[in-house]
């Protein structure tokens, strides 16, 4: 243990060595550009999917939008529990305890297969349900056969996510990185053979990519899981060591942390996923321009959700070593980061909305038109909307440094539910905007809640909160 004590003592950045605001922005961008990438290339992942499985139609790019809404629902509602295990093993790491980090990351497995397995089985059922909510029965029937792949995706996603966190906490954020670069070419190559019958392989259209993102990501959490045993100094954790004996103390608190966070996730996804639903209202042709508009916008919303999960580390190392001057800075450097550069890419947006949709569909194909036109007024409202997002989440992420959950909670369902849907379906059916108006009532629902975050750090940071550390 005194090794690990070192590398904890030698992993940690300290602000203070410089001038602490300027410090804390160098040690908040050294964190966060390599978590910033690994979202992207997984965005990255997805788009490559959307875009062969374009190549298919837009019926078929419907049924994705269906299919890959339904999936990264249940992935946020899983996940959410075991995002705690970055801000309690980060808590953990600034008040030297290495042996909670072990206990979290090893609780946070258990979970994560507690968890995504019943959630898999539950995406095997998933057309009915979209036939409930009244979607087209074509696009439901094909997102129902991508699912039967994607679905056995999910266990190996989400204990991904728990071993990037172990690295991540360790200083060690490219690690993630590079696994999630070398999946890239893996999953283009199985889209490419697998959609259409290239290479030798079946021609498998729509439940090809399904079966190329389940190879993906089972790829990934082996490698991942392969890193953290044999490659210092994750390997000196040694995190599956006596892993079948339960620990119920750190189980128990990362479901106290994480049950907010996860229904935080899941009010959001809601939000996202009833503009789905409304989109299929007004038919396929809407799903599909809104499939290709949340495509860019989940890309550019990829930079902040990398500063917001460094946000969570640094506040929660700050948290750990009781130092409420740096939880401050920690936080709002965060902030105004992702705010900055959220501005500027709605500033790209709203200059070549056309040029954007291309990458999905073939602007010159006549037949496409009344998509193209539609996806690019969305991308406009896309533009505004995003930087409520980014500011929304990276607002979240600095509370989690915290251990705050519970509030955020309520945030959420006054902003997600009670204005993001209730705006959107007023200003889309009953003000006659269309798709159009869906996309504004989020942007409000993401402003409100994003101002909400801010106020309440500020009124944790003038309290001098800080949260109690796991194994106290």
């Amino acid at each position: 243990m005194k090794r690990i004590r070192t590398i904890i003592a030698r992993g940690l950045p300290w602000p203070e060595r410089a001038g602490p605001w300027r410090a804390e922005g160098r040690a908040t961008a050294a964190l966060a550009w390599p978590l910033v990438l690994a979202f992207l290339s997984e965005t990255g992942i997805a788009m490559i999917d959307v875009m062969f499985i374009g190549r298919l139609g837009p019926g078929s790019l419907a049924a994705a939008a269906l299919g890959t809404s339904a999936f990264i629902g249940m992935l946020l509602v899983t996940l959410g529990v075991v995002l705690a295990t970055a801000p309690l093993a980060a808590q953990a790491m600034g008040a030297r305890k290495p042996r909670q980090v072990r206990r979290v990351i090893r609780q946070g497995l258990w979970i994560g297969i507690l968890l995504s397995v019943p959630a898999s089985l539950l995406l095997m059922r998933a057309e009915p349900i979209m036939l409930f909510l009244d979607q087209p029965a074509e696009a439901s029937r094909e997102a129902q056969w991508y699912l039967n792949y994607l679905a056995w995706a999910l266990p190996g996603a989400v204990c991904f996510i728990v071993l990037r966190n172990f690295a991540t906490v360790l200083d060690r954020p490219k690690l993630g990185l590079w696994v999630i670069l070398a999946a890239i070419p893996l999953n283009a190559a199985l889209d490419y053979g697998l959609i259409f019958g290239a290479f030798g392989l079946p021609r498998m259209e729509i439940a090809g990519a399904g079966l190329a993102s389940l190879i993906s990501h089972v790829f990934m959490f082996g490698v991942m899981l392969w890193i953290s045993l044999a490659v210092r100094p994750l390997n000196r954790y040694q995190i599956l060591a006596r892993f079948w004996r339960p620990d119920w103390v750190v189980f128990g608190r990362i479901f106290r942390v994480g049950l907010p966070i996860s229904g935080i996730l899941a009010l959001e996804f809601s939000m996202f996923l009833g503009s789905v639903v409304m989109m299929g209202w007004i038919g396929s042709n809407a799903l599909a321009a809104h499939q290709i508009a949340l495509m860019l916008a989940s890309f550019t919303f990829k930079v902040p959700l990398g500063i917001a999960q460094a946000a969570t580390v640094r506040v929660g190392y700050a948290a750990g070593r009781r130092n409420v001057p740096g939880v401050a800075r920690a936080g709002w450097t965060a902030l105004v980061m992702g705010v900055v550069f959220m501005v500027a890419a709605s500033i790209v947006m709203w200059t070549w909305p056309e040029a954007m949709v291309a990458i999905f569909l073939d602007t010159s194909d006549p037949a496409n038109g009344s998509v193209v036109a539609l996806a690019a007024s969305l991308i406009l409202v896309a533009a505004v909307f995003q930087v409520g997002d980014g500011a929304q989440t990276i607002g979240s992420g600095v509370l989690r440094g915290l251990s705050d959950t519970t509030v955020p909670l309520t945030f959420a369902v006054f902003g997600f539910w009670g204005l993001g849907l209730s705006a959107g379906y007023l200003l889309g059916f009953k003000a006659d905007l269309g798709a159009v108006g869906i996309w504004m009532g989020m942007a409000i629902g993401l402003i409100t809640v994003a101002a909400f975050h801010a106020g309440r750090f500020r009124y944790l940071v003038g309290k001098g909160y800080l949260p109690d550390v796991v194994g106290d």
